[in-house]
């Protein structure tokens, strides 16, 4: 083992959600274009005497430190897995700057995180696949997001497919302050049997994705905009602020907006926090597929 491990638990942001179905178990079946930014969450897991858990950051208070977190759900699994006598006491601490119930997997992200620091701290040898299939019960979003890379997601969410040639973006998150339940979202939803993605363009970049988003859809936008109307005013503002395009991510109430580089999107930041003080502001780039394009600023 090692002292410490420290792993980034990145924004997830669905660029497109199409609810395409709806299983006999309950669960919907989606597809959906995400991306993860480098702007996010992390985890620190380090070598202790005894278990403990620890939450930093701006949004520390609204979230437990019990065994409903994700993130003592994710410890508990992965020691449940490759048996206690290979998993000693850990410290956990999760400095937590994403909004709670937001739409961007934050809670997702920090339990993927946490398995990937706490497989390195215990020198587990798991791989991708089977860290995926121990994650998977703990949230469908889990797989995608032990990924963190450019991807589309079918079935309930686990079905990925890594994205060859996806390029970095500048993004903007803002979220006006709100928290949805997703189970909300979901139950307000006026159709369930909705058509698939359209095939990506052959080469995308910041023009061919914004054309390709512009036919595209949020099938949980217009649920979720109904119970919070302010999600709106998030999208508005992205729009003025020069936004090439605007779109509320997952189940809400984050927001994103396209912009063309990176500075770009810092200055649109500066402008909506500057008349939005209260709101949920940042700018951020996301990660470009392995052999994708960083971009230029």
């Amino acid at each position: 083992m090692t002292g410490a491990v420290v792993r980034p638990a990145p924004a997830k942001v669905n660029l497109a959600l199409h609810v395409t179905g709806r299983r006999a178990d309950g669960y919907h079946l989606i597809e959906s274009l995400v991306v993860f930014t480098r702007f996010g969450d992390r985890v620190t897991a380090t070598e202790a005497a005894a278990d403990s858990f620890e939450i930093t950051g701006r949004y520390a208070a609204d979230l437990p430190l019990d065994t409903g977190n994700l993130a003592l759900k994710a410890r508990d699994a992965l020691r449940a897995h490759a048996g206690a006598g290979r998993c000693p006491p850990v410290a956990i601490t999760l400095e937590k700057n994403l909004p709670i119930a937001s739409g961007v997997g934050g809670g997702s992200s920090d339990a993927a995180a946490t398995l990937k620091a706490l497989a390195a701290l215990w020198g587990l040898d798991v791989g991708a696949q089977q860290l995926a299939r121990i994650a998977l019960p703990l949230g469908a979003d889990l797989p995608m997001c032990l990924a963190a890379t450019p991807l589309l997601a079918r079935g309930i969410g686990e079905d990925i497919e890594p994205l060859r040639g996806f390029p970095q973006l500048g993004l903007v998150l803002v979220n006006p302050g709100v928290p949805v339940a997703t189970a909300d979202v979901f139950r307000t939803l006026a159709s369930r049997e909705n058509p698939p993605l359209a095939p990506l363009p052959p080469r995308v970049d910041f023009h061919s994705l914004r054309h390709w988003l512009e036919s595209s859809r949020n099938d949980l936008e217009a649920p979720a905009r109904s119970i919070q109307p302010v999600i709106g005013e998030a999208i508005r503002a992205l729009d003025r602020a020069g936004s090439g395009f605007s779109r509320m991510s997952g189940s809400g109430a984050t927001c994103f907006g396209l912009f063309e580089t990176g500075n770009v999107a810092k200055r649109a930041a500066a402008a909506i926090r500057e008349r939005n003080p209260g709101w949920f502001v940042a700018a951020t780039r996301s990660m470009a597929s392995e052999d994708g394009l960083n971009g230029q600023d």
